[in-house]
């Protein structure tokens, strides 16, 4: 085997595997990457040095294929993706036959439940969107009273992209989604938000912050796809720096665990009063379109990789935000993003309006 370190990819055929191992090409460090994923399709897609079919995370010999290709392969490294699979890797860590970096299990079933991260975020005094859980047709009845209308439906735990979630206009339709989405016990309701969101991406190493930077989301791709507006994939996202977000991101992480460890991404959404909102903490992974950080200068899964190991890492400007505000990564389906600034997207409108106001004349 060569001197290149040895990681094993899981999801590698998705997109947020994908810019993960796009941004390990890009550090100028050479390493062998050995790509899985439980779908024979998207496993072509992989960008991997070897790529290896895996079970379902759910399915009972997911583990033993997993760890006879690490042992195969000689991975040192395992970085997981999907949900289901940072759960099971997480419960099994000590079993793997490789490192993982990822924060203490509890953790991750904290944060992969929403009505849980919710339940800590309150009692903390953070402001969250009042959220119930909706077991019958009379807790959706109180949630519409209480919240009144709309009232916004999603899974306790998903897999991921909204998936299942609702903005339910009257109690009819609420009550339909969930007998659609055999939702009853399984979901929450919640007040309705802005649809204003917002991340706050960050890396610690034993309870230590690293890094962590801030992207505002300006819009959902294809939101005008999906029943409730949300994709979980981001058109365009913004590089910000505000020390407000910054303290309630470290306070609503701290909620959860007191000695963070590795990826903790956090998710806000604005209220009506336009104050945002802990929603949920992408727990162990990096949210979808983290190369857009890469390309900026800030190579985040090449310090998780150093921090991974114990190596030490590249200085830093700061810990807190040290892009630049205002770049732009522009994205979609079937062309590559593209990064600019806020600038550059607003040239254009003022041409036009230029262009207009000299054929009024």
């Amino acid at each position: 085997m060569s001197g290149r370190k040895r990681i094993l990819v899981t999801g590698a055929g998705g997109s947020p595997s994908t810019n993960f191992v796009r941004s390990l090409r890009e550090s100028g460090e050479p390493f062998h990457l050995i790509g899985v994923d439980c779908n024979k399709y998207y496993l072509q897609r992989a960008e991997t040095d070897e790529r290896h079919l895996v079970p379902n995370a759910n399915e009972p010999d997911y583990l033993d294929v997993l760890r006879s290709v690490i042992g195969e392969s000689g991975a040192e490294l395992v970085y997981s993706q999907p949900d289901p699979e940072i759960e099971m890797i997480s419960r099994h860590r000590d079993t793997l036959g490789a490192r993982t970096f990822l924060p203490a299990h509890r953790t991750i079933e904290v944060c992969q439940d929403k009505f849980e991260s919710f339940r800590r975020w309150k009692a903390a005094g953070l402001r969250v969107p009042e959220t119930m859980r909706i077991d019958t047709e009379a807790d959706l009845e109180r949630a519409f009273r209480e919240y009144g209308s709309p009232v916004w439906l999603r899974a306790i735990v998903s897999p991921g992209g909204g998936k299942g979630s609702f903005r339910a206009e009257s109690l009819h339709l609420a009550k339909a989604w969930m007998d659609f989405s055999e939702g009853w016990g399984n979901f929450t309701a919640a007040e309705c938000l802005a649809p204003e969101s917002i991340t706050w991406s960050a890396l610690w190493k034993d309870g230590e912050l690293v890094v962590a930077q801030g992207r505002v989301r300006l819009y959902w791709e294809l939101g005008n796809r999906a029943p409730s507006g949300v994709t979980g994939i981001t058109g365009t996202g913004v590089t910000v720096s505000d020390a407000a977000l910054d303290d309630l991101a470290l306070r609503a992480i701290r909620a959860i665990d007191e000695r963070p460890n590795g990826i903790f991404s956090v998710d806000l959404t604005y209220d009506r009063r336009g104050v945002p909102n802990p929603t949920e903490i992408n727990i162990g992974r990096f949210f979808t379109t983290h190369l857009f950080f890469t390309r900026a200068g800030l190579n985040l899964p090449h310090l998780f990789v150093k921090l991974a190991f114990d190596e030490p890492i590249p200085p830093l400007a700061r810990t807190t935000n040290p892009l630049a505000n205002d770049l732009a990564w522009v994205r979609g389906m079937d062309f590559l993003p593209v990064l600019t600034d806020v600038a550059a997207i607003e040239r254009p409108v003022a041409e036009l309006a230029a262009r207009r106001a000299r054929l009024a004349r």
